[in-house]
């Protein structure tokens, strides 16, 4: 379900005129960190490009949480004058509607957010006539260590089993319970975008 709602159901023909980059928690949390890192990856590829930041926030604030996911992207080697402010819109619906604002056309857009967001954030942009939109999640990097441990030379209580070499156990059970809380409360979104005809 999960990785459902991270496929987007369009893809580009040609390459993006704008990639916008959904606020998430801000900066630093974990979407917006994602997020932004995802952006410059993405904007460094397509260097014609402009990027379309929403965060809601005061653009003359260095400080502002909009001006630290610029800084953020800016970071990573993206040239500050391609980046555009949406510092209005405050859920997917109205970002949606101002970046819409902004964009007029309907020019190729790749979307960048969450994995469990993309599907209500493509489908906002279609309502508001922005329809050649595709969808790039911000996927966590998995990491090429490996965690497996030999109980027996870390000591401690033997009466325990020993879960050394279970990764499933150790890492991916829980995992999977957080996905299961983003992907039902993302649904629940969806839900209500439906019926307020937002998607």
């Amino acid at each position: 379900m999960f990785y459902d709602l991270s496929v987007s159901e369009t893809k580009l023909t040609s390459p993006p005129e704008y990639i916008v980059v959904m606020s998430g928690g801000g900066i630093p949390s974990e979407s917006g960190l994602m997020r932004t890192y995802k952006t410059a990856e993405v904007a460094n590829m397509y260097l014609d490009a402009k990027v379309i930041v929403t965060m809601p926030g005061d653009t003359a604030d260095t400080n502002s949480s909009c001006n630290l996911m610029k800084q953020e992207i800016v970071l990573r080697g993206v040239n500050p004058n391609r980046i555009i402010f949406e510092n209005v819109g405050t859920n997917t619906r109205s970002q949606a509607q101002e970046v819409q604002k902004i964009i007029k056309t309907n020019a190729p857009v790749l979307l960048i957010t969450s994995p469990e967001h993309i599907y209500r954030s493509i489908k906002c942009l279609n309502k508001v006539g922005l329809t050649n939109v595709s969808g790039e999640p911000s996927w966590a990097q998995e990491m090429e260590a490996d965690f497996r441990f030999n109980d027996e030379k870390l000591g401690g209580n033997k009466a325990i089993p020993n879960i050394g070499n279970n990764i499933q156990l150790r890492y991916q059970f829980w995992n999977h319970l957080g996905y299961q809380i983003r992907v039902y409360r993302e649904y629940l979104a969806i839900a209500f975008y439906k019926l307020k005809g937002w998607i």
